[in-house]
């Protein structure tokens, strides 16, 4: 099979490898879709993703496809079947797995970070990660069950509240799922900033109350222009110190800050200790999608959800290291990868 390894800090190459023979509690899976994500930028760029990845390494955790072969232990799927899978493969036995963190646990096996993934013709996965896709859904929109399972733990951290004002930073991918989350979770106006304009349009198709060019407008002056004085959500979603820091002066008293983005492990952001203090603010992260492909998969399955306007298109395995080299391809939208060629 051909796969994209990576072999260390800006070094990516395809090459052959032996289709992997899955285990008795293991499926092989024809990978037909994979996207490519901010973490897989980083662990390229030789910084650390989810966790640590040791190359020589088959990156991926964004894939869709068909069972071609199926362990003798398996039940929950059979040859043929339409799937896309959990990355995250969890030990169950750790303190924190114990405790119904699996999120944080203490012997996390991540497909694509750890363990090989789905830039790849080919992929085996513990029957226990698959999910299953409907029919009617493409193995493109499949794909897209990952980072929006990350997104609802995102939405779930925030807490959106009915009626709540929510503003985001970040017009990509992952922006445009936690807008069309908060549209769901009852908000009453959803606010997008996002210095590309392509991506702003996307927005505004999707729902956005409105959009914000922050290279051209102050955040704070388009929203009292707007009458907007009362923000009780703000994600970011860009990794930006500077938007992380604004978050503070945006958001309402008693307001919650989601900081969703995947930073360099070293990064810091300046905090006024003071307005924290008198404003009661609340900041938290959000790590991974510990239980929640199965929610995904429900809204992709049910058409719930748009997964498809935000993506920029199709590549080919060849054409994976431009995507993570070249952030000009990167900023016309969410690119996919076609491991076995075109899908439906």
């Amino acid at each position: 099979m051909r796969s994209a390894v990576f072999l260390g800090q800006r070094n990516l190459k395809v090459l052959e490898r032996e289709i992997p023979k899955p285990g008795p509690k293991e499926v092989l899976i024809k990978v037909m879709a994979c996207g490519v994500c901010g973490s897989d930028v980083h662990i390229y760029e030789g910084d650390q993703g989810s966790t640590s990845t040791v190359p020589p390494q088959i990156q991926g955790h964004e894939f869709s496809g068909i069972v071609v072969e199926t362990g003798s232990e398996v039940s929950s799927c059979k040859v043929g079947d339409r799937v896309c899978v959990d990355p995250a493969d969890n030990c169950n036995e750790c303190y924190y797995c114990a405790n119904g963190m699996m999120g944080h646990c203490e012997h996390m096996g991540a497909i694509g970070t750890n363990i090989n993934g789905g830039f790849s013709q080919y992929c085996k996965v513990p029957g226990r990660l698959i999910h299953h896709l409907a029919n009617h859904v493409s193995f493109i929109e499949g794909a897209m069950a990952e980072p929006l399972a990350c997104c609802i733990n995102g939405a779930d951290r925030s807490d959106i509240k009915v009626s709540d004002n929510v503003l985001i930073y970040g017009g990509g991918a992952i922006g445009l799922h936690l807008m069309q989350l908060a549209k769901l979770k009852g908000a009453a106006k959803v606010v997008l900033v996002e210095p590309v304009e392509a991506k702003r349009k996307m927005a505004e198709k999707l729902g956005a109350t409105f959009t914000i060019d922050p290279t051209k407008e102050k955040v704070a002056d388009v929203l009292a222009a707007k009458g907007l004085c009362h923000i009780q959500v703000v994600i970011e979603t860009c990794g930006l110190k500077s938007t992380s820091e604004e978050a503070v002066d945006i958001v309402d008293k008693r307001g919650t800050i989601l900081l969703f983005a995947v930073t360099k492990v070293d990064s810091k952001i300046d905090l006024m200790t003071y307005k924290l203090f008198q404003k009661e603010l609340t900041i938290k992260g959000s790590y991974c999608s510990p239980y929640d492909m199965g929610r995904a998969v429900e809204l992709i399955n049910s058409h719930k959800i748009d997964v498809t306007t935000m993506l920029a298109g199709t590549r080919t395995l060849e054409e994976l290291e431009e995507v993570l080299q070249e952030p000009k391809v990167r900023a016309q939208g969410k690119w996919v990868i076609l491991p076995n060629g075109f899908v439906e």
